[in-house]
């Protein structure tokens, strides 16, 4: 079988969670850092057009952040409030679209990974549930209630504007051990009150925010909803350590107004639970039947790229599987991160066949715009 019809499932159209794509390819959210003072310039929109022109179904920005004055650890993260900010968000939206593409943004906040030292001239502190950071360690007051709604009302003021400015939907970031993550997770949520207390409590931030955004955008918009087991400083936590404990834990955020979830792993092929080979995505999409992104070193193996991936796991699934699991309704759509950030011609080249073409990525690519 050639490769261009083995990867056919891959560019079939997608119609599901208020979305409609012409293909099944989703470019996974990548901070990037080249917004200077937080403002997206011509550079972010030829980055994002050019996927879009090369085959791209659905491009999830990177983190944006939402407005509240710790929200960032990084001054040249895209901010997605303000009129100058907004203005060049939309001049993305209108780059991709004209290119035939759709995208959505992905709205942040990181919670107390914020440093403090990094803003010398802001007397910001890092926001959590329990001012504490994803080490356990006291870095700050915890959050109060007031402030909780103040921060769900951040989330619904950036998908408000997202819709604003024409983007096709919006994804929360509740992921990788940041500010919703820290809620969810017992490490870093101490709390006694509604917003703590066993797994399904601690979801309560999570579902507010959720409703907040419907609310804010309506009932047709799509909203698209990340979320993890593993944190970037604990890459074998397990919030659900069963899947009746993952059904507990996504059954309030679907009925929340989540239409698709974003299920992040680090290698799609790890099963997610011992007995069963689904994955994490493919366990999602089984409880709670709504579409589902996998996403985890997709186009990193030596049958997507021309030289070895830079993870050194040991050999890499072919690219067989990933569409045998596709095609088997594990999940709906593919994330695809680092072989998107170095070739954004790579969606193009996979349907056509033109795996001698790829670029292997390499980290040299994380220091520009390509």
């Amino acid at each position: 079988m050639s490769t261009v019809s083995q990867a056919a499932p891959l560019f079939r159209p997608f119609e599901g969670g208020k979305l409609k794509l012409g293909n099944r390819v989703v470019m996974a959210p990548m901070t990037r850092s080249f917004s200077p003072g937080g403002v997206p310039g011509a550079d972010v929109a030829a980055y994002y057009r050019r996927r879009a022109e090369r085959g791209v179904g659905l491009i999830i920005t990177e983190g944006t952040i939402i407005d509240h004055p710790a929200a960032a650890s990084d001054r040249d993260v895209p901010h997605f409030y303000g009129a100058e900010a907004l203005e060049g968000w939309a001049q993305v939206v209108r780059e991709v679209h004209e290119a035939g593409g759709k995208i959505i943004p992905q709205i942040w906040h990181v919670g107390t990974v914020r440093e403090a030292a990094a803003f010398p001239e802001s007397d910001a502190v890092p926001a959590g549930p329990s001012g504490l950071s994803q080490t356990g360690e006291k870095v700050s007051e915890p959050l109060t209630v007031e402030e909780i709604r103040g921060l769900v009302k951040g989330y619904a003021d950036a998908a408000a504007a997202a819709k604003r400015i024409g983007f096709d939907g919006v994804e929360i970031h509740g992921a990788h051990g940041y500010l919703i993550d820290q809620f969810f997770w017992e490490r870093t949520n101490k709390r006694d009150d509604e917003y703590g207390g066993d797994l399904v409590g601690r979801t309560r931030f999570a579902v507010e925010v959720i409703e907040a955004v419907r609310e804010a955008v309506g009932p047709d918009f799509p909203i698209v909803f990340r979320f993890s087991q593993f944190k970037y400083v604990d890459y074998s936590n397990k919030l659900a350590s069963t899947p009746e404990e993952l059904e507990r834990f996504l059954a309030p955020l679907s009925a929340a107004g989540v239409d698709v979830f974003h299920a992040s792993t680090r290698r799609f092929w790890e099963p997610e639970f011992e007995g069963s080979p689904l994955n994490l995505a493919g366990w999602t999409r089984r409880i709670t039947g709504k579409p589902v992104i996998t996403v985890g070193s997709v186009g990193l193996d030596s049958t997507f790229t021309s030289a070895a991936s830079e993870d050194k796991s040991g050999e890499q699934p072919r690219i067989e599987e990933l569409m045998k699991r596709l095609e088997d309704e594990e999940f709906d759509l593919v994330g695809v991160g680092r072989a998107l950030l170095t070739d954004p011609a790579w969606a193009e080249k996979i349907r056509e066949g033109r795996l001698s073409e790829l670029q292997s990525f390499s980290r040299e690519a994380l220091g520009s715009l390509s």
